[in-house]
């Protein structure tokens, strides 16, 4: 039976022109609420630029962006983090000064202590709301098990164990959709299988995943359906057994046929 709920995020005729070049060309795509999206594409396909342009990092040419049906196209990436949606970076971006634990600690908004007057006028509610932030925290930390490197330099982690420490970021703002961009890269087979097993564990919690991933048995075991892009452009979209035996696919990116 077809899914005839409305999209959880959509796209109509996104489009984004860097001068001459069109990086993202009216891409209209339909992210369906619990589903693990997989974005594919060769390298310069505009995967990234697409996700910078969803996220409000870059404003669109042309087009329109919807979350939940409304219309959120270019609001900025902290207001489309209250909105619950929420992403992660190709190459994380902690604070590598602070520790794990303040890393996560910073990541939500409007704190009583980021004000001028917070920590003298509303000292004892500051503390307040501190010792819950660090609570929940240390309960996320927990989850995608950096509990045992919350007073360790974030910058003193591995590449791997910053993916993990850039989702437990992300998951402070209890987001209803999350973008990963390349989540996998660089990670060791370890770690990755921990990723995945906290990806799928916050699926079946009901979070939606739009994940842009080169790891082809990664995309292929993991995510239903699966979009590709070319020159900015969609060019496919399907199941992973749809992409297996798509000769645009099997030509232009995977080469071969990937096992699932």
């Amino acid at each position: 039976m077809p899914d005839t709920r409305p999209p959880i995020l959509e796209t109509r005729n996104l489009t984004k022109d860097f001068g001459v070049f069109r990086a993202v060309d009216s891409v209209s795509m339909a992210i369906m609420p619990g589903s693990i999206t997989g974005l594919i594409g060769p390298n310069g396909a505009g995967k990234s630029t697409f996700f910078n342009v969803l996220t409000g990092v870059l404003a669109p040419t042309a087009g329109r962006v919807f979350l939940n049906g409304q219309d959120i196209t270019g609001l900025s990436p902290d207001v489309l983090f209250q909105k619950k949606l929420a992403r992660t970076f190709q190459i994380p971006r902690p604070f590598k000064r602070m520790s794990v634990l303040e890393n996560v600690m910073l990541s939500p908004l409007a704190q009583i202590g980021e004000g001028i007057f917070g920590p003298f006028l509303s000292a004892a509610k500051m503390r307040e709301q501190e010792e819950k932030i660090r609570v929940r925290a240390l309960e996320l930390l927990e989850f995608v098990t950096l509990e045992k490197l919350a007073d360790q330099a974030a910058g003193r982690i591995s590449g791997g164990q910053s993916k993990l420490l850039e989702l437990a970021r992300v998951l402070m703002g209890d987001p209803a959709v999350i973008l990963l961009d390349e989540p996998a890269a660089g990670v060791n087979p370890s770690l990755t299988r921990i990723l995945i097993e906290r990806i799928e564990e916050l699926n079946r919690q009901g979070k939606t995943f739009l994940i842009i991933e080169h790891d082809m048995d990664f995309i292929m075991r993991h995510c239903d359906p699966i979009i590709a892009l070319a020159e900015g452009a969609i060019v496919f979209q399907g199941t992973a057994e749809q992409a297996q035996n798509s000769p645009t696919l099997l030509d232009a990116y995977l080469g071969a046929q990937v096992d699932g």
